[in-house]
């Protein structure tokens, strides 16, 4: 897979370097070089882009707020994705929450460079991959998902899952052990937990509190108002009560 790809920056030996990082990687191919956001938004107008390697400082607009302009104005099947290249390392949390691939500190070298276009093609030939149906039977419904994990997306199974605690802008997942002596790390990802409710089967999970989703046949006991997951003890809120009495139902 080929990636056509611009480079924005307002500094011409930077701009310079990320172009010639771009000539020598076989499967990028550089469609155009602007010094700054404004040229480089009215290029994107006429010849929209897969990537984007974007300086944020700079003057008029930034690349933030080019960014920004290009989140709300996608359409479906031209959304350029974005790599930052930045001499200020504070701008990591904004670069996420505009759903940037990955972020690189300048002064960064081919081998960081090489590192983040190997992202960006993996998550292009992702979402590109073929799928192939027969007609003849069902498609299997799918055992896991992908989620945003630190510029990159992590498969997660089902069946790992134990639940989902929603944290403001993110969501934190819980999963099993996989030895009795090792608790993994909990997974957090900048999302909502209304977006990974719509993504979970619902005859699996259940959202049982405005902050919680429990896999269903990972609960271990319920009481009046709580439900057991292992060690921990999860609300059920009179909003969701029906529906989980409903499932318990079942169990009688």
């Amino acid at each position: 897979m080929t990636l056509n790809c611009i480079a924005v920056d307002d500094e011409p030996l930077a701009l310079g370097l990320v172009c010639a990082f771009i000539d020598k990687t076989p499967f990028l191919t550089l469609t155009g070089r602007y010094s700054s956001a404004v040229e480089a938004l009215q290029g994107l107008h006429d010849h929209p882009v897969d990537l984007l390697f974007l300086d944020i400082q700079m003057p008029d607009l930034t690349g933030m707020e080019l960014a920004r302009v290009l989140e709300r104005n996608q359409t479906s099947g031209h959304a350029p994705r974005i790599i930052f290249t930045t001499a200020f390392n504070h701008f990591a949390l904004e670069g996420y929450k505009v759903d940037a691939l990955d972020y690189l500190l300048k002064p960064f070298n081919y081998e960081e460079f090489l590192r983040a276009a190997n992202k960006a093609r993996a998550y292009f030939e992702l979402i590109h991959r073929p799928t192939v149906v027969l007609p003849s039977a069902p498609e299997p419904e799918e055992e896991y998902l992908f989620l945003k994990v630190e510029y990159q997306l992590v498969r997660i199974a089902f069946n790992d899952i134990l639940y989902i605690e929603g944290l403001k802008d993110y969501v934190k997942v819980h999963l099993r052990k996989e030895r009795p002596d090792t608790a993994p790390k909990p997974i957090l990802s900048l999302t909502s937990l209304k977006a990974l409710e719509d993504k979970l089967p619902s005859r699996r999970f259940m959202r049982v509190h405005r902050s919680f989703i429990v896999a269903l046949d990972k609960i271990e006991a319920v009481t009046r108002n709580t439900i057991q997951i292992g060690a921990a003890t999860i609300p059920v809120s009179d909003q969701h009560k029906d529906a989980f009495n409903q499932f318990l139902s079942r169990w009688s």
